[in-house]
């Protein structure tokens, strides 16, 4: 695949593929459609050079209108569906909305006039029109402004471009627009070897938004995930949408191993990001897709993407600290990994708005690294260590050793207030399907083992002092296991 200088997501997409296709629990929709007309209610000229909030209910309808607004609208402010209405007008103030596009269904019940900035106007998406568009002119270097995934307060706006978001990605070379709805046997057999991806996250977020933007970049049909979809029929859909690549946090694939369902997909690439992919996880994934590549990624909304992972092992290898790679410095210090890249962002957008970066250009991550020997692994993040007497545990150190029990599926490590110490551990688990349906004396003797095999591996101040079985954990909107200070 070459890589080219981009334009406009529609144009460095190819002006709508007729190969490519994204897939919804309701409905299909190919881009080539979208050569016909515009969901926008035939109001993209009035968006032009304009400041515009995508605020849909579901995932389709954004991914559509990016396709129409990056290159035309000077800002897009996508926005995750999780916002109340109060969060939503000050994310709007603060990105100086001129627009909200919302699906048509919204506009009864989503934002009242009263709680919009004054000024700003509502374009409702609409069925795609029948009437052909004029060329999709592109006149802007649009900003592309994601939220960050914190669970209180207003999030940050976090300002990108389509460069910083995707410049480093793959992408396949632009049919000719006009020959491309002409179906040959060679155009159908290449076709036909295209990638097909799938993600858990939703494309609102950075982890989901990377995984769009390398389907659509890269000629790649799309399989979209449902809030409330079970793995089962997630997965049943993939497989009849014959995916190849699949990505998710490790808290994503651990419920996905839970569920039992994953046999009936057989993808060639499995990915984690998001969160910490332990050893005993990654083995896992290997096992159950053992034709699979299994592959983890680091990212975030202000770092960008940082590296990939394909080696099959927890952490990456110490000499990327060294390397340059893509453009990509790294660096440990004060214990955090910092990265400085083209891919990062410029700067979080809203007055009185922090630094993104420091005055060398570098941004703190607040991921802990520690590194030793040839492998480097991230140990936490910054904000989440428990502090018992003054002693530092991470959580995710505890949670490792209990998730390489073959009993356990995942686990969850975090303080308790305590009156001597400040804090104590505690972890809540969550047992295999087999485990669970053991007796209560035998529950008992798993969770003593549990607790021995803690106190074999880690100082006493890291063992939980407590350790209960639970039938699941709460994870966040962005797939991550939910803690405290996150």
């Amino acid at each position: 695949m070459a890589l080219m200088s981009l334009t406009s997501l529609w144009e460095a997409a190819g002006q709508g593929s007729a190969a490519q296709v994204f897939h919804t629990r309701e409905q299909r929709f190919a881009l080539a459609e979208l050569r016909a007309g515009s969901t926008l209610d035939g109001r993209l000229e009035d968006l032009r050079g304009r400041n515009v909030v995508l605020a849909t209910r579901d995932q389709l309808g954004s991914a559509i209108a990016l396709l129409e607004l990056d290159g035309v609208a000077a800002r897009i402010v996508l926005c995750t569906p999780d916002l109340s209405a109060a969060q939503l007008a000050a994310v709007a103030s603060a990105a100086a909305a001129d627009f909200i596009v919302q699906d048509g269904r919204d506009a009864q019940d989503t934002l009242s006039g009263e709680t919009l900035p004054t000024g700003l106007a509502r374009v409702l998406l609409t069925p795609l029109a029948s009437a052909p568009l004029a060329a999709r002119r592109a006149s802007e270097s649009t900003e592309w402004v994601l939220l960050t995934s914190g669970t209180t307060g207003n999030p940050k706006l976090v300002v990108h471009t389509l460069e910083s978001l995707a410049g480093g990605l793959p992408r396949s070379q632009a049919p000719d627009a006009t020959n491309a709805a002409l179906a040959t046997t060679s155009a159908d057999a290449a076709a036909a070897e295209r990638p097909v991806w799938s993600t858990f996250y939703d494309i609102r977020r950075y982890g989901g938004l990377q995984i769009y933007l390398r389907a659509v970049l890269g000629g790649a049909s799309l399989v979209l995930s449902s809030v409330d979809e079970a793995p089962a029929e997630f997965f049943a859909r993939g497989a009849a949408a014959g995916v190849t690549h699949i990505s998710g946090t490790p808290s994503h694939w651990r419920r996905a191993l839970m569920s039992g369902a994953t046999s009936v997909l057989k993808p060639g690439y499995v990915r984690l990001s998001g969160e910490i992919p332990d050893q005993t996880v990654l083995d896992s994934l290997q096992a159950a897709f053992p034709n699979s590549r299994i592959g983890h990624a680091f990212a975030s909304t202000e770092a960008g993407v940082v590296f990939d992972v394909n080696d099959g092992l927890a952490g990456f290898p110490a000499e990327y600290l060294t390397q340059s790679r893509s453009g990509v410095e790294m660096q440990i210090r004060d214990g955090t990994l910092r990265i400085r890249s083209r891919r990062t962002a410029s700067h979080y957008l809203g007055s009185g708005a922090a630094p993104l970066r420091d005055p060398d250009g570098w941004v703190d991550t607040g991921d802990l690294v520690e590194s030793s020997g040839e492998r480097c692994f991230f140990r936490g993040r910054k904000t989440g260590v428990i502090n018992v007497g003054g002693l530092k545990v991470h959580p995710e150190e505890v949670e490792s050793i209990l998730n390489g029990d073959a009993r356990v599926r995942m686990s969850l490590v975090r303080a308790r207030r305590n009156p001597i110490t400040g804090a104590v551990v505690v972890a809540d688990v969550v047992l295999t399907a087999s485990a669970q349906a053991l007796d209560p004396p035998t529950m008992t003797e798993i969770k003593e083992e549990l607790l021995a095999v803690c106190r074999r591996a880690l100082p006493a101040y890291k063992v939980p002092s407590q350790l209960r079985f639970v039938p699941a954990l709460d994870l966040t909107p962005a797939g991550k296991l939910v803690r405290a200070g996150a």
